[in-house]
């Protein structure tokens, strides 16, 4: 056991990580020339078309340091502030961490909440300086900053380039001798938490676990704690660049479990593992849940498909256990579910996955938030859908939750980033001066402003330069009001929204405008209002397609075609009573849009 190590890789997204892994891999033999490539543990085809790690990655490394064999076993991370749920479960799973900055970008917000986050579980921090061989690198800058953040010596600051594998050997000597062993008692009571699990249509769901105390063999029969459920341990074994069967598994050890389980209800993220004979005492504690943070309804394009669905929902969550989901209906779009995120990157990804991995087309509605509603009677009740909202007259207030963010930016940046964040009914906490001309803006905003398409604006304000990184801070009383889309005098409920009072008008104009574009038109009038509770706030008219039917009429008296359009006009009106008008899913994808 003292020649385990359990260490991740953590970082703001494009540091990277997953660069310095193929490195250490490398260096350690562990992939072979042939099986060698960029981002070889990234093997979803979306993370190697984006260029992110979308998942977090444990594979085991041999490595050897002045005559003794150690074991590494390493867990790349994703960096992006959505996937930030992976990073939390792979470092319960650590007793240290590589902490990777870019020598051309310096500290970044995900930098910052990444580190506490690897802090507040107790692990051992190596700072890492990447990407020295680059012409924009400034190490010397960037390790002052470093300094600051972490208040280390500057020798303990390892500069590398993993591109070119320069300083890379350091990293590992380091691993071994800063980063600690595990601790645990290998003759205790089995106890191993399952940190991640992924479903194969052969062998049922894989459980990756960390061995805390105890060991497994072979055969033998554990139990779930959380769920109480039984299994056989059919196969046990490591994880190389392929699963590594092996007959037992000791104290430290990361590794995984087959034992034919069929329903992913019954694998939690976060369990503990332990023998039925001789079980532990507790479970093991201080795993968080998940909190989504941005709700959308997801529906099948083909309501048959309903139970499709929720099967390829279930194995997706079991791959990426920070997607929530409960059925909902609507009466635009049938059945489907109110699906919970961590944020727009997030619900993009979760929406290619289905079509990818298991085929299935979805349409999604607009994302939003939840809200606590007080009625009169002071009972508090949390709407995640406009459409759950009760009656006005019985509301007393509502409160929409208030993130704290954190914007890392270049000064000359400052002023356009103010402007944007106000503009989303912020509120300016504080500013501080990083280092040189950084600087860090922390404000209180709305989390409903942010969820369409903030991200997006404040990239393009500050050329890419700001990094964004927040927390679910307090909930706060809000005028908010719900706006209907109606077609046709019927509302749309998937296109309904919670906004604040003051945006409605200039919201409603855009979206009736944005629908005039995109739903065809019929052969009769499609109205498209905006309404808020009876009132009308903004319409517009999809014309309807005529025929011309005075065209075989010449001649004669005026009252031969009068006769004509009043018959076609009796049609169009009862075309009108009995038509539906489709609203295409590039609809609902633009008013996500809308600027």
């Amino acid at each position: 056991m003292k020649n385990i190590r359990n260490f991740c890789i953590i970082a703001h997204i494009d540091h990277g990580k997953s660069t310095l892994a193929d490195r250490l891999l490398e260096f350690t033999k562990t992939v072979g020339d042939k099986e060698m490539q960029n981002q070889v543990l990234d093997d979803m085809d979306l993370e190697r078309e984006r260029g992110i790690t979308i998942k977090s990655h444990a594979i085991q490394m041999d490595y050897t340091l002045g005559g003794e064999n150690y074991t590494l076993n390493l867990i790349d991370t994703p960096g992006h502030v959505d996937f930030s749920y992976e990073v939390s479960r792979s470092i319960a799973a650590c007793e240290g961490a590589l902490l990777v900055v870019d020598a051309t970008q310096g500290v970044q917000a995900q930098t910052i909440s990444n580190l506490y986050m690897a802090i507040d579980n107790g692990l051992e921090i190596i700072p890492v300086i990447n990407k020295i061989d680059m012409d924009s690198a400034h190490p010397d800058e960037v390790e002052d900053e470093i300094v600051e953040l972490l208040g280390c010596d500057p020798e303990e600051i390892i500069r590398v380039s993993a591109r070119t594998g320069e300083g890379v050997p350091k990293v590992l000597e380091a691993i071994v001798a800063r980063i600690p062993a595990p601790s645990g008692d290998p003759d205790a009571p089995l106890q191993a938490l399952i940190f991640d699990s992924v479903f194969n249509p052969f062998r049922g769901i894989i459980v990756y676990f960390k061995i805390e105390n105890g060991s497994i063999h072979k055969g033998d029969l554990v139990k779930f704690v959380n769920t109480g459920k039984q299994y056989n341990a059919d196969e046990i074994g490591v994880l190389k660049l392929q699963m590594a069967p092996r007959t037992e598994l000791t104290t430290g050890t990361v590794g995984y479990i087959i034992s034919g389980i069929k329903t992913s209800a019954e694998v939690r993220v976060g369990d503990t593992i332990t023998h039925v004979a001789t079980p532990c005492e507790k479970a093991i504690e201080g795993f968080q849940e998940v909190k989504p943070m941005v709700f959308a309804g997801v529906y099948p394009i083909d309501p048959e498909d309903f139970e499709n669905l929720r099967t390829s929902l279930e194995k997706l969550q079991l791959n990426d256990a920070s997607l929530t989901f409960t059925p909902e209906s609507s009466v635009a779009l049938g059945f489907g579910f109110r699906c919970g995120f961590l944020g727009l990157l997030h619900m993009e990804i979760v929406q290619e996955r289905l079509s990818r991995e298991f085929n299935m087309e979805v349409i999604t509605t607009v994302p939003n938030v939840s809200y606590k509603v007080y009625d009169k009677k002071g009972e508090m009740t949390e709407v995640h859908n406009p459409a759950g909202l009760p009656d006005p007259t019985l509301i007393e207030h509502i409160e929409e939750p208030y993130i704290r963010a954190s914007i890392i930016t270049q000064s000359e940046f400052m002023g356009p980033i103010i402007t944007l964040c106000l503009g989303k009914r912020g509120e300016l906490v504080k500013q501080d001066y990083i280092s040189g001309n950084r600087m860090e803006l922390t404000f209180d905003i709305p989390l409903g402003e942010i969820v369409i398409d903030f991200y997006d604006k404040l990239k393009s304000i500050s050329k890419g330069y700001a990094s964004f990184d927040y927390y679910i801070h307090d909930f706060r009383d809000s005028k908010l009001i719900k706006m209907d889309i109606l077609l046709n005098g019927q509302p749309v409920d998937a296109l309904s929204s919670l906004i604040h009072v003051d945006n409605a008008v200039s919201l409603g104009r855009r979206m009736c405008e944005k629908l005039k574009e995109l739903i065809p038109r019929q052969q009769y009038d499609i109205a498209i209002q905006a309404a808020i509770g009876a009132k009308i706030i903004a319409r517009e008219t999809v014309k309807q397609v005529r025929k011309d039917v005075t065209a075989k009429c010449y001649g004669g008296d005026v009252s031969r075609k009068r006769k004509l359009l009043e018959k076609q006009k009796a049609g169009k009106k009862r075309m009108k009573q009995i038509g539906t008008v489709q609203v295409p899913q590039k609809a609902f994808l633009a008013v996500l849009k809308l600027d």
